[in-house]
């Protein structure tokens, strides 16, 4: 009896030392298990496009093969906004889902000097909301590859590092603090390269020159080892990749040269679209990858005069106006999409409703004690829906736009909210109404036939312009 009572004492001894091990097991292997659900997602953020400059647009000038090859399985969105009309607020607002206002981040970000005349803050806080360190935080990998153009060019060189913003790589140009890829130019007939920016050599370590015109390459061979690593464990990944393009100077291959702005422009733009091809072939050909990832594609504004084109809107880069602001979004994603080849007319919504929308989707927590701008839209998103958000988008011009293109006194505010866009000065004078839904061109003044509409919108957009921390407009 004793014999047998020790025999299975150490049975369950033997036992008892294994089922720490076995419940660690299952516990790695559920959690490798609800990793894999989460959906990767690559953010391609274009700089300076114009809402018509993609050919699944309307473009007839250019052909945009590759994105349209991404609209043909996913969805078009034609009533998306960002949320400044000029770079670095813009950016701002779509990695933290907050009006960049709040941040003081409301024009392009230059030199100390000029920052500080217009009012603004030299880079963005890294307190900020930022949606790559919340997706870090539930187990993403995360990187940012492309221009970053939040703190750190010209003569600010003690700005944060990208990494200090919750990616773990980064590769950026020459605005940006960290490795970055540097442009050699190079046009038809000339011998040897020429370089811009190179004093942002200083701006951290790790520097490598390279053509302008190859550089989006450059960042997608830095974005796909990336990627390739994180897929193998099986570890979900939130990628920027946010090219130089299609920004003037325009520095296409010299033997794809073209004559006058116009020609350069869409040089560019198609060398682009052909470079992002290996990125979108990379995921859509890997059956891992096509099955769980999620590819957004936009500008961040609208396009310079003279070289890309905003559709049938109104408007440039710098404007409020509707070619300013409206950006042209594909949303790619097989098993996420739920309807293939749809062109959404109908939902309004923005770039800072991405942040929470993407944080849903991926199952992450929203961080805490933050209030979001943006509202959370995962079904508009992935095509269940044509909801809109519920909330007005509001905007302010750029501090130093009040003139731009040749037009003396642009707008200062503008709110989008349903079928109406109003837009006035600061003090709400001079008060522009149109009616979106009949007149998305702005041609037709209607403030005068709607003095309630007028009223209402312009009390809750300067509200909000009060609400925001100044700048020198």
């Amino acid at each position: 009896m004793r014999h047998r009572d020790s025999l299975k004492q150490n049975d369950n001894s033997s036992y008892s030392m294994k089922k720490p091990l076995f419940i660690a097991t299952v516990l790695l292997t559920l959690a490798i298990n609800l990793q894999a659900d989460k959906p990767n997602i690559i953010l391609v953020f274009i700089d300076d496009m114009g809402w018509g400059d993609f050919s699944c647009f309307g473009n007839q000038a250019a052909s945009t093969t590759h994105v349209d090859g991404l609209a043909k399985e996913g969805v078009r969105f034609e009533q998306f906004y960002v949320n400044s009309p000029i770079c670095s607020p813009s950016r701002t607002a779509i990695s933290t889902g907050q009006y960049p206002q709040r941040w003081k981040i409301t024009s392009y970000l230059a030199h100390r000097k000029m920052n500080t005349e217009r009012g603004m803050a030299q880079w963005l806080d890294p307190k900020a909301p930022m949606l790559a360190r919340s997706l870090k935080q539930a187990g993403y990998a995360t990187g940012h590859f492309g221009k970053w153009h939040m703190g750190g060019q010209r003569d600010v060189n003690e700005a944060p590092y990208i990494t200090e913003y919750g990616f773990d790589s980064s590769l950026t140009n020459f605005e940006g603090m960290g490795p970055k890829l540097l442009p050699l130019t190079l046009k038809p007939r000339q011998q040897k390269p020429g370089r811009i920016w190179d004093k942002a050599e200083v701006l951290g370590t790790g520097f490598r020159w390279m053509l302008r015109s190859e550089i989006t390459s450059g960042f997608i061979d830095e974005a796909i080892p990336f990627m390739k690593r994180a897929s193998e464990n099986n570890q979900p990944f939130y990628v920027n990749l946010w090219p130089d393009d299609v920004h003037s100077p325009f520095w296409p291959p010299v033997e794809k040269w073209g004559n006058g702005k116009r020609e350069l422009y869409l040089s560019v733009l198609q060398e682009m679209d052909r470079q992002l091809g290996r990125l979108f072939n990379f995921v859509r050909e890997d059956p891992k990858l096509r099955k769980n990832t999620l590819i957004l594609v936009c500008s961040d504004n609208g396009p310079e005069k003279g070289a890309g084109v905003a559709g049938p809107f109104k408007g440039f880069k710098t404007h409020l106006y509707e070619g300013g602001i409206r950006s042209s979004l594909v949303a790619w994603g097989p098993e996420i999409i739920t309807k293939k080849n749809t062109v959404n007319r109908k939902s309004v919504f923005s770039a800072i409703d991405l942040v929470p929308t993407l944080l849903d989707l991926a199952g992450a927590e929203h961080p805490q004690g933050v209030r979001f701008d943006g509202e959370s839209l995962p079904d508009v998103l992935t095509a269940a829906s044509t909801a809109s958000r519920k909330k007005p988008i509001f905007f302010r011009r750029p501090p130093d736009r009040d003139s731009f293109y040749g037009i003396k006194d642009l707008p200062d505010l503008a709110v989008r909210h349903g079928k109406w866009k109003l837009l006035c000065e600061y003090d709400g004078s001079h008060p522009e109404l149109y009616d979106m839904q009949t007149d998305r061109g702005e041609t037709i003044n209607v403030a005068s036939n709607h003095p309630q509409t007028v009223k209402s919108l312009t009390r809750a957009l300067i509200s909000w312009h009060q609400s925001m921390p100044p700048d020198n407009g």
